[in-house]
């Protein structure tokens, strides 16, 4: 009897040890399933909040070109397949072996002055190759100037002359926004001093947008004015509103000029307090 008890005692911790096992695997399953859930739209956001870097040189032969708003578009046959890379106006021909620097990835981009919508497109500094004729045009884009600490641009963005991060120009040609407070983007920077502390409206591209740096946002605004080797065609606001990038907006805020934030990072021009809005397209 004494050995039935201790045998059935036996059976009743083995199968509460079992039980207990399979509720802490199930519980880790259910944990890890919600994690994965949660990280993965967060990567989704973290993709759509911002252009991708092609982080390599492309290199392959031309298939296609075109001439457009001071840009050579190519379509370029890689190894890894076909792929559309946008440069500062070259020269290149149908069947030529070109190699192009990194760049920032654009998808579902808008030529506004193709009127035509790429799927995805890369946009480069230029040719990769001594004497290349992007280069040597002087149409370089900010990419290839020095920063204040002597390094060299590269990637999706550099740093521009104020210490501030300045994004590639972009093939466009978007309206000037309405209202008497309405101007461009270059109209800003040069009425910069006259405009300091004022309201004012710009109608642009949403180009980057960094989040929650120092309790703002902060946006770029292209609208296809301003000069590249000067960076005045890049437009820094900062918001509380979020946008998604390659939206067109209408931004509404306060100019400041001059403005110097510290560590090196000075604004010529920026929007501050900043409501966003969609305006139609005329």
């Amino acid at each position: 009897m004494k050995r039935l008890i201790t045998g059935l005692l036996v059976m009743v911790v083995i199968l509460g040890a079992a039980a207990l096992l399979v509720t802490q695997k199930n519980k880790k399953a259910h944990s890890a399933g919600v994690q994965a859930k949660t990280v993965a739209p967060m990567k989704e956001v973290a993709r759509s909040a911002a252009p991708e870097a092609a982080g390599n040189p492309l290199s392959g032969t031309v298939k296609e070109t075109m001439d457009s708003g001071g840009y050579t578009y190519v379509l370029l046959t890689t190894t890894g397949g076909e792929v559309w890379v946008a440069a500062p106006k070259t020269v290149v021909k149908v069947g030529q072996k070109i190699a192009f620097a990194p760049g920032m990835v654009m998808k579902n981009f808008k030529s506004e002055t193709l009127n035509r919508t790429f799927d995805e497109v890369v946009f480069s500094p230029g040719v990769i190759g001594a004497g290349s004729q992007a280069m040597a045009s002087g149409g370089g884009c900010p990419l290839d100037r020095k920063n204040k600490s002597g390094g060299m641009g590269g990637g999706m963005a550099a740093m521009g002359s104020s210490g501030r991060v300045v994004v590639p120009p972009l093939d466009l040609k978007i309206a000037k926004a309405e209202g008497d407070n309405g101007y461009t983007v270059i109209e800003l920077y040069t009425k910069g001093k006259e405009l300091d502390k004022k309201k004012v409206r710009v109608h642009a591209k949403v180009v980057k947008v960094s989040p929650n740096i120092m309790g703002k946002n902060w946006i770029h605004l292209q609208d296809g004015t301003g000069e590249p080797e000067k960076g005045t065609h890049d437009l820094v606001a900062t918001s509380q509103d979020m946008p998604t990038v390659g939206e067109i907006v209408t931004i509404e805020g306060v100019l400041y000029s001059d403005k110097d934030f510290g560590a090196g990072y000075r604004y010529d021009v920026i929007i501050e307090e900043a409501i966003i809005s969609n305006q139609p397209e005329k």
